[in-house]
């Protein structure tokens, strides 16, 4: 009886895949671990950095706290950490790209590779329009609002939570034209609609703005209109990169 060889080269291709997988795998962590041994000995300094735009809105006297004994060597080193990944995540998306892309046709390549670029690119914008322009506003309002005889003093640990999630709420919302392309590219949208559906789109940055920003409106307007603007920068996107299905195709 024949031995069933197109199975054993299927296993044998799967085997290969995953040990490929893993080498990549094994390549970005040792990235991520070797950049995070670097910043370690600066994990103070960086929480110093990013605690500034709360700490310069401050009244007199008051500062930062931390409310748990280990807090104050933890929270650094989980900066650290969030930072080490930060940095490393060109590597670990070039791992991620020289994974997958022997197995992408030409002009899946050809798209694939500008919007991985403007990922990474519009996801790092949105973290520093965060940091410089919106945490600053934000916290000018919280600090305002303050009740009289209530003192400001935050834990150092949730404010690392807070901005974390700041960051990654703008990074991913920064990612718009990114995801309007994807959309054309597999065929629900197109230009026309993309156009058309503006008025949608406006109302939908605000929602998402009012949602994910301080209770302040201008933080609001400050993610809801690069939103807009980025949203309009996806249409042009769109008719760059993505040809028009012929019709009947």
């Amino acid at each position: 009886m024949a031995t069933p060889e197109p199975d054993i080269d299927l296993q044998q291709g799967l085997f290969s895949h995953l040990l490929e997988l893993r080498t990549r795998l094994l390549k970005a962590c040792a990235t991520v671990l070797l950049v995070l041994l670097v910043l370690v000995p600066f994990a103070n300094r960086l929480y110093t950095e990013l605690a500034a735009p709360l700490v310069a809105r401050l009244p007199q006297g008051a500062h930062l706290i931390a409310t748990e004994v280990a807090s104050p060597f933890v929270t650094p080193l989980k900066l650290a950490f969030y930072a080490a990944l930060f940095i490393s995540m060109p590597m670990i998306l070039y791992q991620l790209w020289a994974f997958v892309s022997p197995g992408l046709y030409k002009h899946e390549k050809r798209l694939a590779r500008p919007l991985l670029a403007a990922a990474l690119v519009l996801f790092y914008v949105g973290c520093a329009f965060a940091y410089f322009l919106v945490l600053p506003a934000a916290f000018r309002f919280l600090t305002a609002v303050t009740p009289q005889g209530v003192e400001m003093m935050t834990d150092i640990t949730h404010y690392l939570d807070f901005v974390m999630l700041m960051f990654f709420a703008f990074g991913l919302c920064f990612e718009v034209p990114v995801a309007v392309v994807v959309l054309a590219a597999v065929g629900i949208v197109d230009v026309d609609k993309l156009r058309s559906g503006r008025r949608y789109a406006i109302v939908g940055a605000f929602a998402v703005a009012a949602f994910i920003t301080p209770p302040d409106i201008t933080s609001m307007i400050m993610l809801a209109v690069p939103m807009c603007l980025l949203y309009e920068l996806g249409v042009l996107a769109v008719r760059w990169l993505v040809k028009p299905t012929p019709a009947g195709s």
